[in-house]
């Protein structure tokens, strides 16, 4: 019953790990158009990227996976909200440049790590890793570089832009507190039926692997990038 569990999320999550996801269409147009002060677009574009940003959403998964107080729901929220709000500000407005594949690439990482975690793949003394709280903040600075390199793809103009990016960054926090209400819901309903975490290996098992998708897709885009 796992493996067939296994199998299907797997064969779910293994084409968005593949796609991922950016500023397109019109919404990249609007962007590229704005001259001035556009608070409340930049904030609602902010706010559908992140609940679109499934890398983003499979990390706040795994980060609250194994939290049920909600003093600690708010700590580890807090810590990786403070660490994207950092990057994605300082990234676009120092102009910081990073290579996006390589970010998205951490950000996959960025999982793979939590669901072992959740696994208990720390738990022996012996074996070096960070301190959870640590961690999640470390991660949230690079998942904020990738927030940056989405806006850093387009001309941009100068007029307004430290006010429309703090919009932007205020509309991923309304994202992050809408998906996290979600997610939260979703675990909770999922804790009162499930026998003694029923699944708990399988469902990070799925997370790891879609980390690693993610991890090896933008690593093999970054090594052809730079062949040619």
């Amino acid at each position: 019953m796992r493996l067939s569990v296994l199998a299907l999320l797997i064969t779910f999550f293994a084409p968005i790990a593949a796609l991922g996801h950016t500023i397109a269409g019109s919404d990249a147009n609007y962007v590229q158009g704005i001259d001035g002060q556009a608070i409340a677009p930049f904030m609602y574009l902010g706010a559908k990227h992140m609940v679109t940003g499934y890398d983003h959403l499979l990390y706040l998964f795994a980060v609250v996976f194994l939290l049920s107080r909600p003093f600690h729901v708010l700590q580890f929220v807090s810590l990786f909200a403070l660490g994207h709000s950092i990057t994605l500000l300082s990234g676009v407005l120092l102009n910081l440049e990073v290579n996006p594949f390589l970010i998205d690439a951490m950000i996959g990482f960025s999982i793979v790590y939590k669901a072992l975690e959740n696994m208990g793949g720390f738990r022996s003394p012996s074996r070096w890793h960070v301190e959870p709280k640590l961690a999640v903040f470390v991660f949230g600075l690079f998942h904020g570089l990738g927030l940056a390199t989405k806006l850093q793809a387009f001309n941009l103009s100068p007029n307004g832009l430290i006010v429309n990016i703090i919009s932007f960054n205020i509309g991923v926090e309304l994202g992050q507190l809408l998906a996290l209400s979600v997610i939260l819901l979703a675990l909770t309903l999922w804790r009162t039926r499930a026998k003694d975490l029923q699944y708990a290996f399988t469902i990070n098992t799925v997370l790891m692997t879609g980390g690693f998708l993610l991890t090896s897709y933008q690593l093999s885009a970054y090594f052809l990038s730079t062949s040619y």
